[in-house]
């Protein structure tokens, strides 16, 4: 007798959420285009840092302005950059990346305008210090992060250096540019073209960037399975918080951070705020100093892509070493090298340290991830606030010491010093799997 089957069949179950369309053979991957928009949006938004520098000594004749109170705009600028920039990564957990990249950019469209109307020293901190310092610091280096960590699980550091790249990239399209406008057509139109510059570029944003692959239907660059999109981080700033009350009880994060407040003081703080008007002093045409930074910015770009590749081979704290070790070195030598025209010492000295400006980034991310994994972009966002209070104790320095003293030279020597305990501290850091946290 034929037995009879009494299990029925399985009703089919429902699938409200559709399977991830796959990324055909031969295809680019969505990532990068992703990596495509971060990289202009940065551009965008580094149109702003190129100015500073270009217009200590035009404010200071126009409105008799001393350089230190300048400086101390900038240097509100500049700390509010780093500040906001943890918070800023929380925001994009919370409201995502495509929001809060517009909002900024809008942002400092505005501070940047507005400053053609400003008559008085507070207007110039409220301009460039409050509006524009909130605008690009959440559009600093952890916005690039949170790109690298959703959309890429290999070639992390290379795309790391590509968007940390971007940065100097828009120094090199924007110097030129602004010092020619300044000096032919005198300040306001340059911070004119700034805002305008920001404002073309958030339709780019807000059509073609996205915030996670799942978006799209994707994996992540690199992954071996689709990476469902995690659900809005609510308590933005409360997280943001607690996440460096928990990084602050490890060591790596108070090395991390001193590290990176002396690369923000040597480089952003020092060379991009007080190399024009010091060039300046020596005899040399504010085009011709200009033209030197934006040289800086093209050799940034080969040196931080190549320590991006380099990050994804080598131990990134001995990588580190060297960076600030040479860095250092270069500054001592810079009071030497000033002079009325470009010699071809100067010419070495600006493609030297234009090569290790931002080559410091794509170690420190690394490192940043290695100890801290899922909160990482927020612990980098927090060390990215000490780059930024660096550079800015280093821009209100620079301008009183020239005030006092009559050069910068102190401040060459005593930042190339600091660049030196920077080495020393990159190679006390302890690999994760020694730390045990």
């Amino acid at each position: 007798m034929a037995q009879t089957s009494e299990t029925p069949a399985p009703a089919p179950s429902p699938n409200p959420t559709p399977p991830p369309t796959p990324v055909r053979a031969g295809r680019i991957h969505r990532a990068w285009f992703v990596a495509a928009v971060a990289f202009v949006t940065i551009i965008g938004a580094a149109a702003f840092r190129s100015l500073p520098g270009l217009l200590i000594d035009p404010l200071h004749q126009e409105f008799g302005w001393s350089r230190g109170t300048i400086g101390l705009a900038v240097s509100v600028n500049l700390a509010l950059y780093g500040l906001t920039a943890p918070f800023a990564a929380a925001l994009m957990d919370r409201y995502g990346i495509r929001k809060v990249v517009a909002v900024a950019l809008t942002v400092i469209a505005v501070g940047s305008g507005v400053t053609v109307w400003m008559t008085a020293a507070w207007q110039l901190l409220l301009c460039w210090g409050l509006l524009v310092g909130l605008g690009t610091g959440s559009m600093a280096l952890a916005f690039a992060a949170t790109v690298t960590n959703r959309w890429f699980t290999e070639r992390r550091g290379l795309v790391t250096g590509i968007l940390t790249a971007a940065s100097a990239s828009g120094q090199l399209i924007f110097l030129p540019t602004l010092a020619w406008i300044v000096d032919e057509h005198h300040w306001r139109p340059a911070a004119v073209t700034v805002a305008l510059a920001a404002l073309a570029v958030v339709p780019f944003v807000w059509l073609l960037l996205r915030d996670h692959p799942a978006d799209v239907g994707l994996a992540p660059y690199g992954a071996k399975q689709f990476v469902p999109k995690p659900p809005p981080v609510t308590g933005a700033a409360r997280r943001t918080v607690a996440v460096l009350f928990k990084a602050a009880k490890t060591g790596p994060f108070w090395l991390l951070a001193g590290t990176f407040a002396i690369c923000g003081a040597s480089t952003n703080g020092l060379i991009q705020t007080h190399f024009v008007p010091a060039a300046h002093d020596h005899g040399m045409p504010i085009r011709a100093a200009a033209s030197l930074l934006a040289v800086i910015g093209v050799f940034d770009v080969i040196g931080t892509i190549a320590s991006g590749w380099l990050t994804d081979r080598f131990d990134a704290r001995r990588l580190l070493a060297v960076y600030y070790a040479l860095r250092g070195v270069s500054l001592l030598f810079l009071p030497l090298l000033l002079a009325p025209s470009v010699h071809p010492p100067m010419v070495f000295f600006i493609v030297f340290y234009g090569l290790d400006w931002v080559a410091t980034v794509p170690p420190t991310i690394a490192l940043c991830r290695e100890h801290y994994g899922e909160d990482s972009a927020i612990v980098f966002g927090w060390v990215l606030a000490s780059h930024q209070v660096g550079a800015a104790v280093v821009a209100f320095a620079g301008g009183v010491a020239r005030d006092v003293f009559g050069s910068y030279d102190v401040v060459w020597y005593a930042s190339g010093a600091l660049c030196a305990a920077a080495a020393l501290m990159a190679l006390v850091i302890r690999r994760r799997a020694q730390a045990g946290a």
